[in-house]
């Protein structure tokens, strides 16, 4: 059963006055330790954020559920992001996300419905969301940024898909004993 849907808060960059300046140089500095930014210049790393929202999210808030197709991607700045799934009634965590990682990949970028839910883990979770209509508008404008930005969404892919399978290797393990028998 899907839990409701809570509405994030948008956190708007605001370009004047101090709060805004230090916002976008923490964001700045934060992407520049991203792997997604290792070959950008400090220039393109402010147009990437250009093309990106900062949302906030209280714990429990849902990101995105499942059987959604996915129109945007997620890189968590601050707190924890869990995947969810339903079974038989209840919720059950795959894996939690942290700052640094990229989430809704798949459903983003193959247009399938979501198998598993995104929900905010800890109070004051912090992601920087990119929409499917400014990932087009970055692919034909700054196809560079584009192209780093799916690099570092296979990396954070294969991350997951190595944590899930070493977490399955050692339930198997435990579960079947030594021998795997």
């Amino acid at each position: 059963m899907s839990a409701a849907k809570k509405k994030p808060k948008t956190i708007k960059q605001v370009k004047s006055g101090t709060k805004g300046k230090k916002q976008g140089l923490d964001l700045a500095q934060f992407m520049g330790h991203q792997y997604l930014c290792r070959s950008l210049k400090v220039s393109e790393i402010n147009t990437l954020l250009k093309y990106l929202t900062l949302r906030q999210f209280n714990e429990g808030d849902i990101l995105a559920d499942i059987g959604e197709v996915g129109d945007a991607l997620y890189l968590v700045v601050q707190g924890e992001i869990a995947l969810v799934v339903d079974d038989q009634k209840k919720q059950c965590e795959i894996v939690r996300e942290r700052s640094g990682e990229m989430l809704g990949i798949m459903s983003f970028f193959d247009r399938k419905p979501r198998s598993v839910r995104l929900v905010a883990k800890a109070p004051d979770t912090q992601v920087l969301r990119l929409s499917r209509a400014m990932y087009k508008r970055m692919k034909v404008e700054h196809p560079f940024i584009a192209i780093n930005l799916v690099e570092h969404a296979l990396i954070n892919l294969d991350c997951l898909f190595r944590k899930v399978s070493k977490d399955f290797a050692q339930f198997a393990h435990h579960l079947y004993g030594g021998n795997g028998t």
